[in-house]
């Protein structure tokens, strides 16, 4: 099943149906006690569905992935997301494309990334900032992720930030993502994750308890 080809037909009614788990997952966020010092992974579903203590055992890590959200809902949470870490690994915006954000014009979401960075290195001005590139899709998203990662890229670049380039690992010849890195053309499987955790563990090295 191609998600790319669904998604966007059904977007708003998706964007409904998984609001009372995120506003669920938000409020989990804000009761817990606050933990400082470790190494925060925020984003959506590809972020939230994954054990991140296991893939770094070696790091303190805290997982704020909430699946279906766009760059506008991480924007809103930041209060309860961003507390005191050592270090920051963002990746977000897949959704936005597809028309879970407020445009799916890649020059607007550009432009919210940039927003959101700002906003991050407020609420946390000494944490290091590491941004993902947005990982492959089907070819049918191919040239927009394409453009949206150069922007990401550029906005790293001007805000002090770091961006962690995962489409070497994860793309094949036609610029989508590995058949054995996804069940769906979309999320990611075992072998996914490790690709990017493989890439993103010299990047998380001095962070290590």
């Amino acid at each position: 099943m191609n998600l790319d080809l669904i998604l966007p037909l059904f977007s708003p009614v998706l964007r409904r149906a998984l609001r009372s788990k995120q506003k669920a997952r938000e409020r989990q966020f804000a009761a817990v006690p606050r933990s400082l010092k470790r190494v925060v992974f925020l984003g959506d579903s590809i972020t939230e569905w994954t054990a991140w203590e296991d893939w770094f055992p070696e790091l303190r890590t805290m997982n704020r992935g909430i699946g279906g959200q766009a760059i506008c809902d991480v924007i809103q949470r930041l209060d309860s997301a961003i507390i005191t870490p050592r270090a920051i690994s963002l990746m977000i915006g897949t959704n936005d494309l597809h028309g879970l954000g407020k445009s799916r014009d890649v020059r607007v979401i550009i432009a919210q990334m940039d927003e959101l960075i700002q906003r991050i290195q407020m609420l946390a001005p000494s944490s290091p900032l590491f941004i993902n590139s947005v990982t492959p899709r089907s070819t049918h998203f191919r040239d927009r992720i394409v453009e949206l990662n150069h922007g990401y890229s550029e906005i790293a670049s001007r805000r002090g930030a770091e961006f962690v380039d995962l489409w070497p690992a994860l793309a094949d010849g036609n610029g989508a993502l590995f058949s054995n890195m996804t069940p769906d053309g979309l999320h990611l499987t075992d072998a996914g994750y490790k690709a990017w955790t493989d890439v993103l563990r010299p990047y998380l090295a001095p962070f290590t308890v």
